[in-house]
């Protein structure tokens, strides 16, 4: 099985890429976009809450369904792995060239939050590059610890986080009913004039996108990253840099063992999630039931279901008879960061007021319809630009910064 890329696809300072890292990566970059897709075209509430906004019913419940059931939490979740294997791949080969890895790899996440913040503000608040950035700053300290003892700590950090969100639904019930309609109203369930005010927002000029868009964006950034995110995305880092020292993501472990990563996941990740649906829906998506207790079913779930797309992915790579389509999504992941924002500038010039202005008004089918408009120009276009450049724009700026020395960009 061949398990490095072709010259054809080799980076420009000649270091072999992992096929099946680029793959897995490619395949989680689309996947993302099923999720993304519904905060780019509706009001931010629908996005955790699908009764907030929006037709749920026939086709766009099923859209809906499926979406959450197969890619909610459980794509974000490979990628933070894959940036955790990716920090423990990019140091050791740092130093096995007798290279040192700290300044390169804080430049590198420097850049990256230096981006993250750039697209937070002036494109779509749900950027998530800033999150990687500052949990990778942590994440590198642990680089060098053996697999046991990094799935130990990320599990735990998990643990953290979910214990924060049963904490905090504890802590609805000290509110008083006059806090906890204004809570519904500001997040789970807003008033018709909350709702009319955000759709006038996004459908206006970009000034008035960013004097919605910038509170949103520095609440992700500061609490919401200290409650939830840095628990959920560290550990997962430090769990894909145990995954990556186990070769899980090369391909190279049995067909047995991604076949149980996936029996696993169809068995125990998908009913619990499944369940956890039944029961929101049971409670009307009442605020204090499906916020925190309702989200604990897919906060698990979601990672026993990524294990079994990871074993998909992995079965996939082996195969040669799917190499046509994994080579496709491997130029897509070796353009991760240019293909993500991509996505934000595609998707924000269909549905802002600066573009076709059509936030709030595409239900979740024409919504699915765009997504897999973007996955074909994605699949066809990266392959191409592969052939004639070493790297993705957004990736030669991103390495040709940390490194401090322009990196050569075409091919000769």
């Amino acid at each position: 099985m061949e398990l490095l890329v072709s010259e054809n696809h080799a980076p420009a300072t000649g270091t072999e890429r992992i096929v099946p890292l680029d793959v897995l990566r490619g395949f989680a970059l689309l996947g993302i976009l099923v999720m993304n897709i519904q905060s780019f075209a509706m009001i931010g509430s629908a996005y955790f809450n699908p009764t907030a906004y929006g037709d749920l019913n026939g086709a766009n419940y099923g859209v809906w369904y499926l979406s959450h059931v197969l890619a909610d939490q459980k794509m974000m979740t490979i990628f933070s792995l894959l940036f955790g294997a990716g920090i423990a791949l990019l140091s050791s080969r740092a130093e096995a060239a007798t290279q040192r890895s700290a300044g390169l790899h804080y430049r590198r996440m420097g850049v990256l939050f230096v981006i993250g913040l750039l697209h937070a503000y002036l494109l779509w608040f749900g950027d998530i590059l800033h999150a990687y950035a500052m949990c990778g700053l942590v994440a590198y300290l642990f680089r060098n610890f053996r697999p046991r003892s990094l799935l130990v700590m990320g599990f735990v950090l998990l643990l953290i986080g979910s214990t924060v969100f049963v904490i905090a639904g504890w802590g609805m019930s000290l509110l008083s009913p006059a806090e906890l309609s204004e809570f519904t109203r500001d997040f789970w369930q807003p008033s018709p004039e909350k709702i009319s005010e955000e759709l006038a927002a996004y459908r206006g000029g970009w000034l008035a996108e960013i004097v919605h868009r910038a509170p949103n964006a520095f609440g992700i950034q500061t609490f919401v990253f200290a409650a939830f995110i840095f628990w959920r995305v560290g550990g997962l880092m430090l769990i894909g840099m145990a995954l990556f020292k186990l070769q899980v993501f090369d391909a190279t472990r049995t067909r047995r063992t991604y076949l149980t990563m996936i029996v696993v996941a169809a068995l125990v990740g998908l009913p619990m999630i499944m369940l956890g649906v039944h029961r929101n829906f049971e409670s009307g998506w009442s605020v204090d039931s499906s916020v925190f207790a309702g989200s604990q079913f897919n906060y698990w779930g979601s990672l026993l279901m990524s294990g079994g797309w990871i074993g998909v992915v992995m079965l996939a790579c082996q195969n040669a008879r799917w190499r046509p389509i994994t080579g496709r999504l491997a130029a897509v992941g070796q353009m991760a960061l240019t293909n993500y924002l991509l996505h934000s500038l595609i998707c924000t010039t269909i549905f802002y007021g600066r573009g076709f202005g059509l936030f709030g008004q595409v239900e979740r089918v024409g919504q699915f319809g765009i997504v897999v408009a973007i996955w074909a120009f994605q699949l066809i276009v990266s392959p191409l630009w592969l052939q004639q450049f070493h790297f993705g724009p957004a990736e030669w700026l991103w390495r040709s910064l940390s490194y401090r020395q322009r990196q050569p960009m075409c091919r000769e």
